[in-house]
Formats: structure tokens, sequence, C-alpha cells
């Protein structure tokens, strides 16, 4: 058996393909699908994104403001008053928080904030913590130790 003798695998329909500019004959010759004349009827005649025909483009007339700056770490934030009928003596994570739903995504970590008030000993192992949220918690009996990620 020679590749030019294999045929098509059974249950598979051959496409038809329908080829461009092979005579009047063949009905897709002539332009060959392309209409007469104009830019899209030209060899390389089509525009780039966003080009309106020599109007200044939107993405230029609209002002650029700000900045985005594409390092930097996305915490989730959470404050005391979530965590304010936790048991006493617990430790406090990322993970323990996504498994309470408190958390959904936290893809550099957790940052404890200081609205309300802890009333329990609880200790902390999150990625950031405001300067508030630390004096309660310490204040309270617990412990906050800063881990990244």
């Amino acid at each position: 058996m020679k590749l030019n003798e294999l045929g098509m695998p059974q249950g598979r329909q051959k496409k038809k393909i329908r080829k461009l500019g092979r005579g009047n004959g063949s009905g897709r010759g002539g332009t060959a699908g392309r209409g007469h004349k104009g830019q899209k009827a030209r060899s390389g005649g089509y525009h780039k994104v966003g080009f309106e025909g020599g109007q200044m483009p939107l993405q230029r007339r609209l002002p650029k403001r700000g900045f985005t700056n594409k390092f930097r770490k996305r915490l989730a934030s959470i404050n005391l008053d979530q965590l304010s009928n936790w048991p006493s003596g617990t430790d406090v994570t990322k993970e323990t928080l996504r498994e309470q739903g408190i958390v959904k995504k936290a893809p550099h970590g957790v940052k404890l904030l200081g609205r309300g008030e802890l009333k329990g000993v609880v200790n902390f192992k999150i990625a950031a913590v405001s300067e508030s949220a630390r004096k309660k918690v310490e204040a309270a009996g617990g412990k906050i130790e800063v881990v990244r990620g």
C-alpha cells in the first residue's frame, strides 16, 4: 500500500473546497469573490484594528490617566469584626479563612485591618497587618506572624 492509495477514514465526509480564481466557468473566477475595485479588492487591502478611515482613532482621542503597577501584590482584606466570634486559641491563616468562606480569592495573601474588636486570644499567620489591628490583637493576648504569600 502506498500513500496515494489510502482512502478516507470510514464515516468521515470530505469537505468540498471551492477554489478561487480558476476561471469564469468555476463560478469563482474574475474577481474571485472580492467584488469590483476598492480597498478590499486589492492585495494587502485591509486596515489595522482601530483604524477609522483617517479620523483620529478612539484610543487616541480619549485622555490617558493614571498608572497600573503590574507588580502590585493583591491582598484580600479582612477586619477584626469578621473574626470576633472565633473560638479562643485558634490559628488564623489564609487557608482557614478560605475554608470558612471569609476570603474567596487571595493571590498574594491576606491583610488584617482594625475595624471592630477581638473577644478571644487568636494567633494570626498572614501577609500584612495594619497598625491598629496589631495593637488590638496584642492587647487581647494574641500573636501576629507576618508570612509572605
